[in-house]
């Protein structure tokens, strides 16, 4: 029995049809026309490169994986002096979000980031890198403090998203996620952000709203995550691939939608197979961005900061 054909190939034929119909037409000077068959021409390109289902999943799988360089680990790779802050000042301190005060390639930053754990034990302590709103509380503390001293901000993403738990909701937890969003849009030092695991929801862009932002090469970056998708629109979880290959959350197809700045290239089969790479050549695409951030007026910084983030995900027909 003949294999069926991939939803990709069915795309592309009923584009070449399409598109051979409209080239048989008389008249192909007319603009309308020949708009919609430069449009046909360039989805039957995108489509022929399109990643596969496969390739997508890929991605999720390596951005969860268990060995995966945490904030920590690149810190300690990349910075010199680090001095980790904790507390909100108010409630109580999340291991959740570790930030604080370091030297980067030759100056002073301040670094805020999820942090996940490597055992039970650990996991349980950070909460599986998923904040309260204290950790927003303390991100927002050490950002304000580095803005005070005119330190440029590094911010390395890596949650499923924020605590979705009673406490957590009762502490005001979508209040806090926007508190912070509104404060990195106010800031006037340079901010680059990064995701290098999973960048889930509110939970992730409350401390990403940066100057640049940039993802690592096998992370991903979504509204929601593929099982949560899945049991949303499927009413099953186990269709968490198919979730993914729809809304794309890989680095790749967030770059193409105009999300993020630029990709930051990891180790041949992955960050967790060579830490030390991995965090040399995160190193290095932060210390690009944070030099082209720098070029930017600082009274311009907040206004293209803010502008940029409120035409995201405008909808053309």
């Amino acid at each position: 029995m003949a294999a069926e054909p991939k939803a990709s190939e069915v795309e592309q034929l009923r584009l070449r049809d399409r598109l051979a119909r409209l080239r048989a037409l008389p008249l192909l000077g007319g603009v309308g026309v020949s708009k919609e068959l430069e449009r046909l021409e360039r989805q039957i390109e995108q489509i022929a490169v399109e990643p596969s289902a496969d390739e997508v999943w890929h991605s999720v799988d390596l951005a969860r994986h268990q060995d995966r360089p945490y904030t920590l680990d690149y810190v300690e790779r990349m910075c010199d002096d680090f001095v980790e802050l904790r507390g909100d000042r108010t409630f109580a301190d999340d291991p959740a979000i570790v930030a604080g005060l370091a030297r980067f390639r030759g100056r002073t930053v301040a670094v805020v980031g999820h942090q996940k754990g490597r055992d039970i034990r650990e996991r349980t302590h950070r909460n599986f890198g998923m904040p309260y709103p204290e950790g927003y509380r303390k991100a927002m503390r050490v950002m304000d403090l580095a803005d005070r001293h005119g330190y440029p901000i590094l911010t390395l993403v890596d949650t499923p998203g924020a605590y979705p738990g009673l406490t957590a909701e009762q502490h005001g937890q979508g209040g806090w996620i926007a508190r912070c969003q509104l404060a990195m849009v106010g800031l006037t030092v340079p901010t680059i952000a990064c995701v290098i695991g999973e960048g889930g929801s509110g939970g992730a862009v409350a401390i990403a709203v940066a100057d640049r932002v940039l993802m690592q090469e096998n992370a991903i970056y979504s509204v929601i995550s593929p099982e949560g998708c899945a049991a949303i629109l499927w009413r099953d979880a186990s269709e968490a691939k198919k979730a993914a290959a729809a809304f794309k959350p890989d680095a790749r197809h967030c770059l193409e939608l105009g999300v993020i700045d630029g990709i930051v290239p990891e180790p041949e089969g992955g960050a967790h197979l060579e830490h030390d790479v991995a965090a040399q050549l995160l190193s290095e695409g932060l210390g690009v961005a944070l030099e082209d951030a720098e070029r930017v007026d600082r009274g311009q910084r907040r206004v293209e900061r803010r502008a940029r983030f409120r035409t995201m995900g405008v909808f053309t027909g």
